[in-house]
């Protein structure tokens, strides 16, 4: 006769194991936590309070909080009073802490009072993937992600909010006015009387409304990004990639390793766009890999003439395609790409065979740039095909060339941005999938800094962890 499984009674006594040994395995990501932590010198870091007072209640150490945190990422637990109660009832925790159990805000104010400390923690781990070889082809993928802050929608405003707001308040002024006319035109009632009363609360509801609209819009023209946020004044609203949608965040940019997808550097930035970003994150890349070359593919976003350079100049190739925003091509007209440049006679061949002939240079947008036309234009039989203008123009930056290099580079690499897309996106996802519908839990940049900092040290654990096991990584630790 087949029966289920069998379990104990609850009511019966049980010999648990003598040990908390015994009830962590020797390859639990608890022990990977514990052996990281206990070889980095958290007072070197900058850590608050490796060294006791002499005087007050004693205190947590550092290594003790750090750990408590670190597993908290690693198992999707973020929140300081969810930390705090698991102290009390997880096995691994009871480990990890020796039964420890800080209270809440004690875990909060660590997070807040060692923010550099944790962001320094997350390179830490970063130098040891590059002693585990982990980083030997030097290439990474760049991009940005929109996470949303602890603020609403509703309590962010901008001039065009203000005033689609006001607009809402005067049709429902005008509204509730015209109802109060009606109410007072019928025979008095107690139903009346009440509807009034309630009307005249909307409408003083209203005025209070108003008046608060009118003194955010003073702040709110003193402000650099004509932004408010209430709940966290340093996220902004920012457009998403659905039409119509936005959201109000940060900007984190990361740089994940092509290989392996490990992230090698991150920033959490409140500009709502990637064009200024490219140089910035490929250099610390590249500081983190400790790499003499690097390589960097980044989608169109990232596409910026003098942020390409700067990343030539680092000794930094980059891989970004080059933003399709010509007029002529939409309209069916020749584009400045089938205009052919000859470097030896600094000149143009355009469609029909004639040379455009440099003419003057110019600073524009304070870029220096060079005006190139030919005489030919009006005999042209394929103008048409051309421009609509008298002569077709062709503006050329001074630094031109780095583009043309950049653009050979990727026509004969044409999978960079399969790669780009394989690479960078995964972790972004795994992340968000991580923090949930809200993805973070602090506010202000700083914070929100370390917050992210924690989430990027635990995806490289769990992700070097899959890649070597833990026993290996520990022994590399102990190394």
């Amino acid at each position: 006769m087949k029966r289920f499984i069998q379990s104990s009674d609850s009511s019966q006594d049980a010999l648990f194991p003598e040990h908390l040994e015994d009830y962590v395995a020797a390859d639990n990501p608890a022990r990977v936590i514990e052996a990281f932590v206990e070889q980095l010198d958290l007072n070197q870091l900058g850590f608050k309070g490796v060294k006791p007072l002499a005087t007050g209640r004693p205190s947590y150490h550092p290594a003790v909080l750090l750990k408590l945190y670190i597993y908290g990422y690693l198992n999707r637990i973020q929140s300081s009073r969810r930390l705090a109660r698991e102290t009390q009832r997880n096995l691994e925790l009871f480990w990890l802490t020796r039964r420890l159990t800080p209270a809440f805000k004690t875990i909060a104010s660590f997070r807040k009072a060692n923010g550099a400390g944790i962001c320094k923690v997350c390179s830490q781990f970063i130098m040891l993937c590059r002693q585990l070889n982990l980083f030997v082809e030097a290439s990474v993928a760049i991009d940005g992600s929109k996470f949303k802050a602890v603020n609403n929608r509703d309590k962010n405003y901008t001039i065009n909010k203000i005033e689609r707001r006001r607009e809402q308040i005067e049709a429902s002024h005008k509204r509730y006015l015209s109802a109060i006319d009606t109410a007072q035109r019928q025979e008095p009632t107690d139903f009346t009387e009440a509807k009034i009363k309630r009307l005249t609360e909307k409408l003083a509801t209203l005025k209070e409304q108003m008046a608060r609209l009118n003194s955010i819009e003073v702040e709110l023209k003193k402000t650099p990004d004509q932004q408010i946020s209430l709940t966290d004044p340093d996220a902004l609203s920012m457009a998403t990639s659905g039409r119509g949608t936005g959201m109000v965040g940060y900007n984190v940019q990361t740089a994940v390793d092509t290989k392996y997808h490990l992230i090698v550097a991150h920033e959490v930035t409140n500009v709502g766009h990637d064009r200024n970003q490219l140089a910035n994150m490929a250099k610390q890349a590249k500081a983190a890999l400790g790499a003499s070359e690097l390589k960097v593919i980044a989608d169109r976003g990232y596409f910026n003439g003098e942020e390409i350079r700067a990343c030539q100049e680092a000794n930094i190739m980059a891989f970004v395609p080059k933003c399709v925003t010509s007029g002529a091509k939409a309209a069916g007209r020749f584009d400045k790409a089938d205009f052919i440049y000859d470097a030896n006679n600094n000149e143009y061949r355009c469609p029909a065979g004639q040379s455009l002939i440099w003419r003057y240079s110019t600073v524009e947008r304070e870029l220096k740039v060079h005006r190139y036309w030919s005489s030919h234009c009006q005999k042209c039989e394929i103008k048409a095909k051309c421009t609509p203008s008298p002569q077709r123009r062709i503006t050329r930056w001074e630094h031109e060339d780095i583009m043309d290099a950049m653009q050979l580079r990727l026509d004969k690499t044409p999978d960079s941005m399969r790669i780009r897309r394989q690479t960078v996106e995964h972790p972004f996802g795994t992340l968000k999938a991580w923090m949930g519908a809200t993805h973070f839990l602090t506010k202000r940049l700083k914070n929100v800094s370390t917050e992210m900092s924690l989430h990027v040290l635990a995806y490289n654990m769990k992700r070097v962890i899959n890649i070597l096991g833990a026993p290996a990584l520990m022994e590399a630790m102990s190394a």
